[in-house]
């Protein structure tokens, strides 16, 4: 194993402990935009420390698929981590890093914490599911495009070789990879439960999405639905950086420049959060569908110019 597969490896395990520091950070930084005090960027783990030591809690009538949602969520956030690539290096853990086993695992976890909410049966988790699901199929169809955009250039759904791809300046020349580039700024959006698309601070039920399916859930299994959260943060983040910000020759500099992307990335999510209200529900599709056909520009300027 190579010095560059162990260091990309280790970043891998250190992100496990790091994703919560993302969100604390969006948070922040919303605070000093809104002229609050704010929260420490520490907060979540703060949270995590005070749900993990407590106990579960099962409602009445559910089935081991309520008890196994924060188990196979956390699981998929794990493996998602594990599969992306760190500035172009795949790590050795034996899972390869194929785009396309990376949307099958986020699309699996969204898929197990609905099945939580309809085994429950409570109104306010199946309204937050069924929405989720219902913005799910332009989501997961938007970031099918957008790998699809970034498979051109380089003939191949490999995240590895994707990324390295971004490495090249002629790629930039292309008006089809930031097409691909706008249209993943949804999706990020949409992935993390930010506004325009979902609003992580209300407290009213009937507005939830990503919040209302978790309403049951308490204590250790709390923690780890939040933890899983955090660390969707960090894959669809990192993903951004690796295949749509310029990267520098060299593992090293990649691997600082994607240090010094991620708090920059998160301080833009609270500068769109505080910039932009929530929508309706029936007019996200229509964003998402304005990101799809970005992407379709993105192909079709890719076929006209030949390609590179």
């Amino acid at each position: 194993m190579t010095v560059h597969a162990i260091a990309a490896t280790a970043t891998q395990v250190a992100a496990l402990a790091a994703a919560p520091l993302l969100p604390g950070i969006v948070q922040r930084t919303k605070a000093f935009l809104q002229g609050r005090r704010g929260t420490s960027p520490f907060q979540p783990y703060r949270e995590l420390a005070r749900l993990w030591p407590k106990g579960t809690v099962d409602p009445e009538g559910t089935t081991i698929v309520f008890r196994l949602t924060p188990a196979v969520v956390a699981t998929c956030a794990l493996l998602a981590v594990a599969v992306l690539p760190v500035a172009g290096v795949e790590s050795k853990l034996g899972l390869g890093s194929d785009a396309l086993v990376l949307v099958g695992l986020l699309a699996l976890g969204r898929f197990a914490i609905t099945t939580s909410a309809w085994d429950t049966g409570s109104g306010f988790s199946l309204v937050g599911a069924s929405r989720d699901l219902t913005l799910s199929v332009f989501v997961e169809a938007l970031l099918l495009l957008v790998v699809a955009v970034v498979y051109l250039p380089v003939q191949s759904t490999d995240l590895a070789a994707l990324t390295a791809a971004a490495a090249h300046s002629s790629l930039w020349r292309e008006p089809a990879h930031w097409c691909g580039a706008a249209a993943y700024a949804l999706v990020i959006l949409a992935e993390t439960g930010r506004q325009p698309i979902d609003s992580p601070d209300t407290h009213l039920e009937l507005t939830m999405i990503h919040e209302g399916p978790l309403l049951e859930y308490a204590g250790r299994d709390l923690a780890l639905l939040q933890w899983a959260a955090a660390a969707r943060h960090w894959v669809v983040l990192v993903l951004g950086i690796e295949l749509f910000v310029p990267q520098p020759g060299g593992f090293w500099p990649r691997l600082a420049l994607l240090a010094g992307s991620l708090p920059v990335a998160c301080v833009c999510l609270g500068v769109v959060e505080t910039w932009q209200a929530k929508l309706r529900i029936l007019w996200v599709p229509r964003l998402l569908g304005a990101g799809a056909a970005l992407a379709l520009v993105g192909f079709a300027t890719w076929f006209i110019g030949g390609g590179s």
